[in-house]
């Protein structure tokens, strides 16, 4: 079986590599650098950033330092809670841009529902539309959400980037976003190192079984169900492990052992936490 990075395609027909390399919290120029290009050397092109995470302008030097191509490189960024409304979200959008060096983006996501979605979605419909964004989603949406915003807007969200890890497999949400084609993206897919999920016996039987790792296990398990995964390191052993999921398939009988692991419980924050929403969407003075 080759080992390359399969594409899973967009409802307008877009592709977007399945595996991406995840930069939150990674503020330290020198590391966030040295990460990007050992993830490009390894085969890495999807690189997911948001404007929160400060780090826009590493990751878009960075890639500008690299030989590879603008056109083969997938960027993601994300409009965040207090840039939300029309004009806010366009300002947003160009200041993205600016801080990345680029002058069009291959995702841009609404990173949470909090308040004036709607109008931030239209102007999201808008800077598509022209060519500005190849495909546009939103990160963190209930079912709930997405209903609300498919009811009022031109364009389906074309992806859904949420939490999603074997103790929380967010069958619900993926079955819903599946009726209406929209990609099912994993943030956190490998638990982020809380709730000693990688020392599960279940896991640890299958990695010795295939002669992988567990953090490799639980990838290839988002990989047969169609996820797209963007694990976050800064380790170049780590970076390269993560890589190294597509020279081997999961038995049906291993992805339902996988399946004894769901919990339902949530690792990170609640898209319904009104509280949280509500405090940042308060732009700082």
């Amino acid at each position: 079986m080759e080992n390359e990075i399969k594409n899973i395609t967009f409802s307008n027909g877009v592709t977007i590599p399945q595996l991406g390399l995840g930069v939150f919290k990674m503020k330290d120029e020198k590391e966030l650098s040295e990460a990007i290009r050992v993830a490009l050397e390894a085969g890495y092109r999807h690189f997911d950033t948001a404007m929160i995470y400060e780090n826009e302008a590493i990751v878009g030097q960075a890639l500008k330092e690299s030989s590879i191509p603008r056109e083969e490189i997938f960027l993601t960024s994300k409009v965040w809670n207090y840039d939300h409304g029309y004009e806010e979200t366009k300002a947003a959008f160009q200041a993205s841009l600016d801080r990345l060096g680029t002058d069009y983006l291959d995702l841009y996501l609404i990173h949470w529902a909090s308040a004036n979605y709607i109008e931030t979605w239209k102007a999201m419909e808008e800077l598509y539309n022209a060519g500005k964004i190849k495909a546009i989603g939103v990160s963190n949406f209930q079912i709930h959400h997405l209903e609300d915003l498919m009811s009022h807007t031109e364009i389906i969200p074309m992806i859904n980037q949420i939490e999603t890890h074997p103790a929380f497999p967010q069958d619900e949400l993926r079955a819903f976003m599946a009726q209406h084609a929209i990609i099912h993206e994993a943030w956190g897919p490998l638990g982020q190192g809380k709730n000693d999920l990688l020392t599960q016996s279940v896991l640890l039987e299958l990695a010795q079984k295939y002669g992988k790792t567990p953090a490799q296990i639980v990838l290839r398990w988002h990989i047969e169900r169609g996820i797209v995964v963007i694990p976050k390191s800064v380790t170049p052993s780590r970076i390269r492990e993560n890589r190294d999921i597509f020279d081997f398939s999961l038995s049906k009988e291993d992805m339902d052992k996988i399946a004894t692991l769901n919990t339902g419980e949530r690792y990170s924050g609640n898209p319904d936490d009104q509280e949280f929403l509500t405090r940042t969407s308060i732009r700082p003075n």
